[in-house]
């Protein structure tokens, strides 16, 4: 691929530096601040009279590695659905993840585990970082195609810290509960996400259409992506909760969601086609928004029905969502959302924190029983009503929109600065821009300085 002089200097410096200097300074916080905690320590360990099988390892990796599939594989391949940018899809979101979990591991740590003037880290540090790395693949799908590694890189910079703040605010200060993250995880990523395409709104990027859509081969690995996050997605929302019956009631309520979540986008996706045959990208994506809408409310007791019902909710929303919603919200609203993150992770993700409103203002003793203390604490101690726990829940999702349009917006005009690499309206959705290899079936691409930015 043929390429000006100027942008391919740009191209081989930009990266490495970011990478480096990113990398190096990492480096130095973890020196400085980083530590294992008790449960990782030797010493600290084998200190005290402990069974290794009482190890918190032992419960929780489990769940980790179900996480970790999700973040690596599971996103990674369901982005793989543009027919040229299959390298791109999985090897930025590689690239993200690896940079968040150093990155987030810090940002939570100074806010969730920083006592003695050192962070403490476990396997449980691990499941929160990927969740941060969750919220930013969830912003990367929004913009997929339209931007630079090097731009990739700041959005990672920007969004980890304010993911951490928001998490803090409503999790801490608030008192707000939400283990699967429909708020934190993906209310804030794909609102983030959707304001950060927003500013950088692309008028001509019509010039790229014909590569915007998929092909067979490209929709089968996608599908592939879908099918590990719908297996594991059950551990996703349980990784954090308390260990015993909460963590057996969110897998659960997470498991009945996503089946009712798969039925009604089949039965949607046949109705409103002009011909009933299912369109793949409805089954890619609304089939796992059963996981997203009961994020907040799997811990609780929102019962097998409920949670069947909300999953159904949630399937028909982001199934109409795409149909109809999503060419409305480029040509009406000017936000270009690549893989349709409003439906999938937005919309299903306010629903989600309304169930939680819903479901926290019915709780009471007689239902939760000695349980009430592990998922409403502050309830159980008599410091708050279930009305009032349920208002919190509200303020707190309002909060997360706050912090993910102001942060999206910043995050944009971050990504606009002149010295950061991008592709033109004309090389957009394309691997050769980034990626070296050889394939006949691809177009050469023209001689192309980039477009500005609108």
């Amino acid at each position: 691929m043929a390429e000006s002089p100027r942008r391919a200097a740009g191209r081989r410096l930009l990266l490495p530096l970011l990478c480096l200097f990113f990398q190096g300074a990492t480096a130095i916080l973890f020196a400085v601040f980083v530590r294992y905690n008790h449960e990782t320590d030797a010493a600290l360990w084998h200190w005290g009279n402990h069974s290794n099988a009482a190890n918190e390892f032992y419960f929780r990796y489990p769940s980790f590695q179900d996480v970790h599939v999700m973040i690596f594989v599971g996103f990674g391949f369901l982005m793989a659905f543009l027919q040229r940018y299959g390298f791109s899809s999985v090897g930025f979101t590689f690239f993200l993840a690896a940079f968040a979990l150093q990155w987030s591991t810090l940002i939570q740590g100074f806010l969730h585990a920083f006592h003695g003037g050192h962070i403490h880290v476990g396997v449980e540090s691990m499941i929160n970082a990927d969740f941060c790395a969750g919220a930013v693949l969830i912003s990367f799908g929004a913009i997929l195609g339209k931007t630079g590694p090097a731009q990739l890189l700041l959005m990672a910079l920007l969004e980890v810290v304010l993911f951490g703040v928001n998490e803090f605010v409503l999790l801490s200060l608030l008192g707000v509960r939400d283990a699967g993250g429909s708020m934190t995880i993906h209310t804030f990523g794909a609102y983030f996400g959707l304001v950060l395409s927003r500013v950088l709104y692309r008028p001509r990027l019509e010039k790229s259409k014909h590569r915007q859509g998929s092909v067979y081969h490209s929709d089968l690995f996608a599908m592939i992506g879908t099918i590990f996050l719908w297996i594991f997605w059950p551990s996703f929302n349980s990784a954090p909760t308390s260990l015993g019956d909460g963590q057996h009631r969110t897998a659960l309520n997470t498991y009945y969601s996503l089946t009712a979540s798969t039925l009604s986008t089949f039965a949607l996706s046949a109705l409103v086609s002009r011909d009933g045959r299912l369109d793949m990208v409805h089954i890619q994506n609304a089939a796992l928004a059963g996981g997203v809408v009961v994020g907040t409310s799997s811990e609780m007791m929102l019962t097998p029905f409920g949670a069947l019902a909300a999953g159904f909710l949630a399937g028909t929303v982001s199934t109409l969502g795409y149909k109809f919603f999503t060419p409305i919200l480029e040509s009406k609203f000017k936000v270009q959302d690549t893989c349709g993150v409003h439906n999938l992770h937005g919309m299903p993700g306010i629903l989600g924190a309304l169930l939680g409103v819903l479901v926290a203002g019915l709780a009471t003793h007689e239902a939760y029983g000695d349980g009430l203390e592990n998922v409403f604490p502050l309830i159980a101690e008599g410091q708050r009503s279930a009305t009032s726990q349920a208002m919190h829940q509200l303020f707190g999702l309002f909060v997360t929109l706050m912090f993910a349009s102001v942060g999206g917006g910043l995050g944009g005009l971050l990504l606009k600065l002149p010295c950061l690499d991008y592709p033109s309206d004309s090389q957009c959705y394309e691997d050769q821009v980034y990626w070296e290899h050889e394939d006949t079936a691809q177009e050469p691409l023209r001689v192309e300085e980039p477009d500005t930015q609108a």
